[in-house]
């Protein structure tokens, strides 16, 4: 299984290879001796496509006005919130419906599985979703009508786990604060 890994190394020139046959043995296979060429490939600089990944999506969206941007951001976000949520097991379920209660908890977890690192609860009377860590990184700070994306998928996954909700940004890390919440 080592030799495999390492023959890709060889190719793509992290490695070379040397084929060392042992004196006097003429079964199996022949040594194969690997060493590193180069500075290793732990030290090269690593491209997190994410990361251009969505400083492309927030240089997108801000070609767009500001409002026609957050409503495009929101809406993707609410359709693979949607997704998301036909994938979620109907526990918990009451009169066919997830209580908002449980709804809430079910589309915190489904956050925290995508890197959210999500959790429910309840201040002044009102119910939200505080995000303790954000995916989007440093690019939510620099282009924030991407929070519109995260915005939206609670609003998907709520929409089909227990119906039609306004969800509200509370707090957010473009606006100073040290975590995003998400109001019901």
């Amino acid at each position: 299984m080592a030799r495999h890994h390492l023959d890709k190394l060889s190719v793509g020139g992290y490695v070379d290879s040397a084929v060392e046959k042992l004196f006097g043995s003429g079964a199996g296979r022949p040594s194969k001796h690997y060493r590193c060429v180069g500075p290793s490939p732990l030290e090269a600089p690593v491209v997190h496509s994410d990361t251009l990944v969505l400083t492309l999506l927030g240089n997108a969206l801000e070609l767009l006005p500001h409002d026609k941007a957050e409503l495009m951001a929101e809406e993707v976000g609410a359709q693979y919130g949607r997704v998301l949520a036909s994938g979620l097991s109907p526990n918990d379920l009451e009169n066919g419906q997830r209580s908002l209660r449980s709804a809430l908890q079910a589309v915190a977890d489904a956050l925290t599985a995508h890197g959210f690192a999500a959790h429910t609860d309840q201040r002044n009377n009102q119910l939200r979703i505080v995000s303790n860590h954000c995916p989007f990184g440093d690019v939510a700070i620099e282009h924030p009508v991407i929070c519109a994306v995260d915005r939206g998928m609670v609003r998907g996954m709520l929409g089909a786990l227990y119906g039609d909700t306004s969800p509200q940004l509370q707090a957010s890390l473009p606006q100073g604060d040290t975590f995003c919440a998400t109001s019901i």
